[in-house]
């Protein structure tokens, strides 16, 4: 995270920037990013841009094109601090420091407590005790050693995404299903493979101003979403779209089930549920793999690959290719 703080004229509490022919700019619609980010199992988010698609790697802040630098700049009032998350890497997932870990006993430290002494020597160590067990937090290299038995854990700081890091919130879509009219009369979800923004990301923008507009890009055109009049107007070449926004029949039917919902980041960054007939397990078939064994590793298929779950490590891998994808469970 940079820590350029200032005013902004806006009440927008940070900044995500590409730099492009050595001059910073900002990246649209970037509190998409900053609700990934804000999570500390994800890795890294794939954009769209100018420059084609790019991965943000979240742990080195850098861009999977060489040309292209990315940064985060931070804007707060004179005097006021940016609420920060520290989480460990624990068997199963990671866990925000002072919470119970999968031993049952919680550490002696919490955020607040690791970042005063990461602001105070951002190189340093900690040390801490989680019952009888010491701890060593080494801030350079990001990482917790057991002082005892030497085993090494991944730590991350991640920022508090709340309400008001833009008005937006990280985890709620309140449900709904964002779609365009496309061609021969069929209504297509907004996904944020095939464009800049997805269903989740328009639904908070219209919380935030129901009567307002949203710009986003489908390369090689950028679009403006009219709240007011529900059509989607391409800035270049004036075509209109009708729009709708209509209650998500897979929200609804996740959270009514009361059961854990588990789901893969797609490669646009979306979060994308395991469906029966998509692939060949649905997530009450992993969720009871899962509470057989939460350490196991479980095999599925698509229709043209075999892939990997695995659970130590909330991985999902393409047997063929190699790809690994991230991969949650949620409570419901």
């Amino acid at each position: 995270m940079n820590h350029l703080l200032k005013t902004p004229a806006s009440e927008k509490t940070f900044e995500w920037q590409l730099s492009v022919a050595q001059k910073w700019l900002p990246i649209d619609n970037d509190h998409v990013i900053e609700a990934y980010y804000a999570q500390p199992g994800a890795k890294g988010i794939s954009i769209n841009t100018n420059h084609g698609q790019v991965f943000i790697d979240f742990d080195k802040l850098q861009t999977s094109n060489a040309a292209l630098q990315v940064q985060r700049l931070s804007f707060l009032p004179q005097g006021q601090t940016e609420p920060v998350g520290w989480y460990f890497r624990d068997d199963l997932l990671w866990r925000e420091y002072g919470s119970q870990g999968s031993g049952m006993a919680s550490s002696s430290i919490s955020s607040a407590d690791v970042e005063r002494h990461f602001a105070l020597n951002p190189r340093g160590t900690l040390t801490f005790s989680v019952g009888s067990i010491n701890y060593s937090l080494d801030f350079s290299t990001m990482s917790q050693a057991n002082l005892t038995t030497g085993l090494r854990r991944d730590v991350r700081r991640r920022p508090k995404f709340t309400s008001n890091s833009g008005g937006l919130s990280s985890t709620s879509d309140g449900g709904y299903k964002w779609e365009v009219m496309g061609d021969e009369g069929k209504w297509t979800e907004y996904q944020a493979h095939i464009c800049s923004v997805d269903s989740a990301a328009v639904e908070r923008q219209y919380q935030q101003n129901q009567q307002g507009q949203l710009r986003f890009n489908i390369q090689p055109y950028s679009y403006t979403l009219d709240f007011s009049s529900m059509c989607q107007v391409n800035n270049e070449i004036g075509t209109k779209r009708a729009v709708r926004r209509t209650v998500d029949d897979r929200t609804q039917q996740n959270s009514s089930s009361g059961k854990p919902r588990w789901q893969y980041q797609d490669i646009g960054g979306t979060w994308e549920d395991y469906i029966k007939g998509q692939c060949s397990v649905s997530s009450q078939d992993i969720e009871l793999q899962f509470q057989q064994n939460p350490s196991a590793t479980m095999i599925f298929t698509t229709k043209d690959f075999m892939y990997e779950l695995n659970f130590s490590a909330m991985t999902q891998k393409n047997m063929s290719t190699n790809t690994s994808r991230s991969a949650r469970r949620l409570n419901q």
